[in-house]
């Protein structure tokens, strides 16, 4: 047999069951409608394009120069947004009504606007940088004049007046006067720089230094800089030039202070006048700067989407053989069977937007290729067939897990959440983000909340489910309800009741019927209410947990049948489900029994609760052939012929363990054997025409090729050795997974008794504590104490908690559940969509 995918099948589904039904095509475009066409596409959405360029290099592509250019105009769009960001400036997302994909004569506005724009605002910037950089060396030199007037005394002014202005006196003039120098130095180098010019001068140079408490900014960075003024005073003409060649080695800015306080500030006013000029043209130069972003802001939105849209268009078109001889654009896409009809309206759109004499037109091929999978899903089913797809998307056509999962998965779920209050609480949560669905979306509140959004029917089931489960439990924050009445009835008198701390009540005698519905109120008060409900839920998870690995070796059927491997029904699927079922379904059915058989009203005392025996210990017995000795008056047998009947279920299952290692490879190679040397296959050639409302003439060639009815052996190209060894490989991994996954199904026991202890602590050593205070005090005491468990219950209980409960349950499903049909080996349906391009850049 051959691997076949028939386009032309009949079995379509229109729900999530299976994936739909893909066709693989082959189009024709002409050159001057290429652009429209794949325009047209890309706001249908329904074609998957492959690449037929793939040994060519990507800058030797035909349509490369416009994707650079589509490159060029998106640098330049992050440019202007960028520089909108940093004026404080949220450019809107468009959520919905996107502008139609741009004709190519039409980017020509849009790049020369651009580039005004840019080039606008790269001046704006460099006239800033150079106007901020002179008002900050005007405000360091106003420091200067101001900080130093402490370093000067009247007799220290007399003394420098040969050097006025110290540093900027040429050092061969200054005629071993002492001279000083003054400027501004970073405060993390200033005592490196003070321990350098020890060195240099030996000593011989009197540093004073202060620190500038103005913010003062980077012009280029905008980082806040923390500066020190500093003086250095010295004496001679080569200690001076030493010392420039210091300050300007450690970034110091060295600026003329005079002597005199007069002149210093003198020179102060003068400065003060510059900067106050400065202002006046930083701000002039701020306010055109930003009237030029304002009229980018409102058309920016538009503007990406367009160079999206045309970028994606092009990307498309490199995908295409380019046929010379013919003069047209040859292109393969995947396209579900029912959309087939829009592709070729959308061709001919394209056709007829540009006038095209020559009609293009699509083959539908028959193929070996494997096709993607593709589920349509709606706002219900999206979130679980995500959990799906995390595990593996699935093979084409194979039977989907999601479907089943809506139902499966919140339902194990609350068995380990079970609990009417915090249910409810995780519940609302979900109802309130179903409700205000619409507002919500457009909210961007980061990856965390997008995750919780998205799931946000998950969550209201979930929820749901753990109220139900969690009226069967009687939990409600950790205490019941009495909806039914209680069964039980004291048999005791007053006396009795009031001198003994514990009475134990008989079931023979002290009770009324069987509860309803749930668990008995009762034992809220009971000090053995953990053993019972320790049984009560471990027993409950093994039958869940075998209920649901039942059903998923039942599903592989579904995909033998609709793969046509009906002999594997027989290989497989039957021994599994009898090893199953006779071993752990056995052990189920015994528990169940056990229920019935043993009460405390009936008058044989072998079928009293006493000799009720433990359905874990006969398990093991069965499986190691022993048998136990039973207490006087009880029978070791639940029924009598519990031996012989274990003995056969325990033969067959043991039976089933060679028929399926052995029964699979056997039948392959049998088929090999007798398969024939050559199979001849028929080609049927189907030329349809079809006319679209624009009046253009669609031509689409079906080619359909027959094939044999057996459908695909993934072991055709393996050698037999490999088969063995895989068929060994799966038959211990099943036999061995039958016992793990049962004991792993424990774990709703193990989370659901936890959950239940957890919300009992938490309400008797917190809340409790404000419901045993009186008076006034205790009031506001229960206000404070309310508020601090409300906050635990919501974060460990319901948060913690539910995180936890739904891990586990995604594991069940995924290893316990999945593992027995589920072979996740195919890829996904990714069309070229407009709306996914810009929905998905949006996300990122």
């Amino acid at each position: 047999m051959s691997k076949w995918w028939s386009c032309g099948s009949n079995q379509e589904s229109n729900s999530i069951f299976r994936s739909e039904v893909m066709s693989l095509v082959q189009m024709y475009l002409q050159p001057e409608a290429a652009y429209d066409t794949i325009a047209a596409l890309g706001e249908v959405g329904c074609v998957q394009f492959r690449d037929l360029n793939a040994k060519i290099n990507a800058q030797q592509r035909k349509f490369i120069g416009e994707v650079r250019r589509c490159d060029e105009l998106e640098r330049r769009i992050r440019y202007v947004t960028a520089e909108l960001n940093k004026e404080g400036h949220k450019v809107l997302d468009l959520m919905d009504d996107f502008p139609p994909a741009p004709q190519p004569r039409e980017i020509i506005d849009l790049e020369l606007h651009l580039e005004k724009t840019e080039t606008e605002i790269l001046e704006l910037a460099a006239n800033n940088v150079n106007l901020q950089t002179s008002y900050l060396e005007l405000s360091e030199m106003i420091q200067v004049l101001e900080r130093t007037d402490q370093f000067f005394s009247d007799q220290e002014s007399h003394n420098f007046d040969l050097n006025k202005m110290g540093t900027h006196r040429d050092p061969e003039k200054s005629n071993g006067h002492l001279g000083f120098v003054a400027g501004v130095i970073s405060r993390e180098r200033e005592y490196a720089f003070e321990r350098m010019l020890w060195r240099i001068s030996r000593g011989n140079v009197f540093v004073r230094r202060c620190d500038v408490d103005v913010a003062l900014t980077d012009p280029k960075t905008g980082n806040v800089l923390h500066k020190s003024v500093f003086v250095v005073f010295f004496q001679g003409d080569q200690l001076q030039a030493r010392i420039r060649k210091v300050c300007t080695g450690f970034h110091a800015h060295m600026y003329p202070c005079p002597s005199s306080h007069s002149e210093r500030q003198e020179m102060v006013k003068n400065v003060r006048t510059r900067l106050e000029d400065l202002q006046v043209i930083i701000n002039q130069t701020s306010d055109h700067r930003t009237c030029v972003l304002q009229a980018a802001l409102k058309q920016l939105p538009t503007w990406s989407a367009m160079v999206k849209k045309m970028k994606g268009i092009y990307h498309t078109l490199n995908l295409f053989n380019v046929d010379l001889g013919s003069k047209c654009l040859i292109g393969e896409g995947w396209v579900p069977k029912r959309e087939l009809e829009l592709v070729e309206v959308a061709l001919a759109a394209g056709s007829a937007s540009v006038g095209s004499t020559v009609p293009s037109f699509i083959n539908v091929l028959d193929t070996k290729k494997e096709p993607p999978t593709h589920f349509r899903t709606n706002k219900f089913t999206r979130g679980f067939q995500n959990l799906i797809d995390a595990y593996g998307i699935a093979g084409y056509r194979e039977v989907n897990p999601g479907l089943y999962t809506c139902i499966t998965f919140p339902f194990l779920f609350a068995v380990m959440f079970g609990d009417m209050g915090h249910g409810t609480i995780l519940f609302l949560l979900g109802l309130w983000m179903v409700i205000d669905e619409k507002r919500l979306s457009k909210k961007r509140g980061g990856e965390i909340w997008n995750i919780f959004f998205a799931g946000r029917y998950i969550i209201m089931l979930m929820g749901l489910f753990a109220m139900y489960t969690g009226f069967h439990y009687n939990d409600i924050f950790s205490k019941s309800i009495n909806v039914f009445g209680t069964r039980w009835v004291n048999v005791y008198n007053r006396t009795t009741v009031l001198t003994n701390p514990t009475l134990q009540l008989n079931p023979s005698v002290a009770t009324r019927g069987v509860y309803p519905m749930g668990i008995d109120p009762i034992w809220q008060s009971a000090s053995n209410k953990i053993i019972f409900l320790n049984t009560y839920k471990m027993k409950l998870s093994i039958i869940f947990g075998v209920l649901h690995m039942v059903f998923g070796v039942c599903m592989s059927v579904e995909n033998f049948v609709f793969f046509k491997k009906y002999a594997y029904i027989i290989l497989q699927f039957v021994p599994q489900v009898l090893f199953l079922l006779l071993m752990f379904g056995y052990m189920c059915f015994m528990m169940f029994y056990k229920w019935v058989k043993y009460s405390p009203t009936t008058d044989v005392e072998a079928d009293t609760p006493g000799c009720a025996p433990s359905v874990l210990i006969m398990f093991i017995d069965m499986v190691l052939f022993k048998t136990e000795t039973a207490l006087p008056g009880c029978d070791v047998n639940m029924f009598p012929i519990q031996k012989n009947l274990e003995m056969i279920f325990l033969v067959v299952a043991l039976l089933c363990i060679p028929w399926i290692l052995l029964g699979k490879p056997l039948y392959i190679k049998y088929q090999r054997r007798n398969r024939p040397a050559g199979p001849v296959e028929e080609v049927d050639e189907i030329v349809e025409k079809i006319e679209v409302t624009t009046g253009k003439e669609i031509i689409i060639t079906e080619v359909a090729e027959a094939h044999e009815s057996g459908g695909h052996s993934e072991e055709d190209d393996e050698p037999m050795s490999e088969i063995w060894i895989h068929q060994a490989i799966h038959t211990i991994e099943y036999i061995l997974s039958t016992i793990s996954h049962t004991a792993s199904y424990l774990r709703l026991w193990a989370l659901s008794l936890a959950h239940a202890q957890l919300s009992e602590v938490l309400w008797t050593m917190v809340l409790a504590m404000g419901l045993q205070m009186n008076g006034y005090v205790g009031a506001i005491g229960l206000f404070f104490i309310f508020a601090v468990w409300e906050f635990f219950t919501i974060a460990i209980m319901v948060m913690m908690e539910g995180l936890s409960a739904f891990l586990h349950t995604l594991r069940l499903h995924w290893v316990e559940f999945m593992s027995k049909f589920y072979v996740g080996n195919g890829y996904p349906f990714t069309p070229f969509s407009f709306k996914d391009i810009l929905i998905v850049v949006e996300d990122d």
